[in-house]
């Protein structure tokens, strides 16, 4: 495996933490990039101030790019741990036809700069801490289980971790080195992975096929023991939750996470598709569409638009439709990218991590997952 870096800062033993806050957008640098498997690279980054990285395993942060004059944002789960917090690294996978990741892959190098937000995510370890653990991960959906394990291994957990990894062939493996060094030290660790093919240079020996209730239930026989973190494709998450049902897990102990970002699409382009409960408020009852379904206004203040939103839309949609772009990235309530300023009304948000309490109390919606209860006056 090839890498390569850029001459490093020496971090002062005692430097005053300066932490990221919901607010803040930084530049990163990227001091190193080294390749994982055949079409998977690893990006480690500096910030290019003081700060230090301060985010829960599990998190994701979004990058602000600019490709071919198009402003772009895309989230990465943080694959490093945040018990090393002076650096931090994405994994990248190679998308056929991703406009992003293959821009990443292409263009980001030691020394380069990025403009970044900070991190985000409700899919973390402190979601439900356990004794007894299911990592379960296919293709680049190992990056945010692979930040957790590196914390549990730097804090020295005891806790017993099954990490059960799904891939096409033994070269698509991600991190299989690394997880097989660190099993050797983790006693109350065990990693399983399942191949579907082999590969021309090595014929796989391991459980082979893709994941049914029957090999889970052979890998994992005490699986209603355990706490249950899951990310990878859509295809592999429905086919996890299917699994887990037919087995009669308890899905009180799931937690699952998916990423479509990297899917391909045209620079600019806006991929496809914790509530927060508000108290009931008292309005005037809103004008009805032709199918009954209310319709409020929504005043875009800095731009001068108004639009018509439906009470079952969503606010972004509605801008998308009548030909208002605003930023936006994941459209799931998780990137954040979509926060705006509400002036007036309210909306039903249900979001998925992408924006903290405190914005909220400060009158924040994100645009992708707020329906309107009442007319609107957003600053945008």
């Amino acid at each position: 495996m090839s890498s390569t870096q850029a001459p490093r800062r020496l971090v002062p033993a005692l430097q005053s933490p300066v932490c990221w806050s919901e607010e803040d957008q930084t530049v990163l640098v990227c001091t190193a990039v080294s390749d994982v498997t055949h079409d998977v690279k690893n990006f480690v980054f500096e910030p290019e101030g003081e700060q230090v990285f301060d985010f829960e395993a599990g998190q994701f942060l979004t990058l602000m790019l600019d490709i071919d004059g198009y402003p772009v944002n895309r989230c990465y789960t943080i694959s490093s741990p945040p018990t090393r917090p002076h650096r931090l690294a994405i994994t990248v996978k190679r998308v056929l036809g991703g406009t992003v990741s293959n821009w990443v892959h292409d263009n980001i190098v030691p020394g380069s700069k990025v403009n970044a937000m900070a991190p985000l995510g409700a899919f973390t370890l402190a979601k439900q801490p356990a004794e007894k653990y299911l990592f379960l991960s296919a293709g680049s959906g190992i990056t945010p289980l692979m930040s957790m394990l590196r914390t549990m291994y730097d804090l020295g957990s005891h806790a017993d971790v099954v990490f059960l990894h799904s891939a096409r062939t033994p070269s698509d493996i991600v991190f299989r080195h690394e997880l097989a060094a660190i099993e050797m030290l983790m006693p109350n660790l065990r990693v399983v992975h399942v191949c579907e093919n082999d590969y021309p240079s090595e014929r796989w020996g391991g459980m082979r096929g893709r994941l049914s209730p029957t090999m889970l239930h052979t890998i994992v026989p005490d699986l209603h023991e355990r706490v249950t973190f899951n990310c990878g494709p859509v295809p592999y998450m429905e086919a996890v939750r299917r699994i887990l049902g037919e087995l009669e897990y308890d899905l009180g102990n799931y937690h699952e996470e998916s990423f479509t970002f990297d899917d391909p699409a045209q620079p600019g382009a806006t991929p496809p598709p914790e509530g927060v409960e508000y108290d009931e408020i008292a309005i005037a009852p809103p004008p009805a569409g032709d199918d009954g379904v209310a319709t409020y206004s929504v005043e875009f203040t800095k731009s001068g638009r108004t639009v018509t939103c439906r009470a079952d839309q969503n606010v972004l949609d509605a801008a998308l439709a009548a030909g208002i772009r605003l930023a936006s990235s994941c459209s799931q309530g998780m990137c954040g990218t979509c926060k705006l300023p509400k002036l007036s009304g309210e909306v039903e948000m249900n979001h998925n991590g992408g924006i903290r309490p405190r914005e909220v109390a400060a009158g924040k919606i994100l645009a992708c997952c707020s329906k309107p209860l009442s007319d609107l006056s957003l600053d945008a």
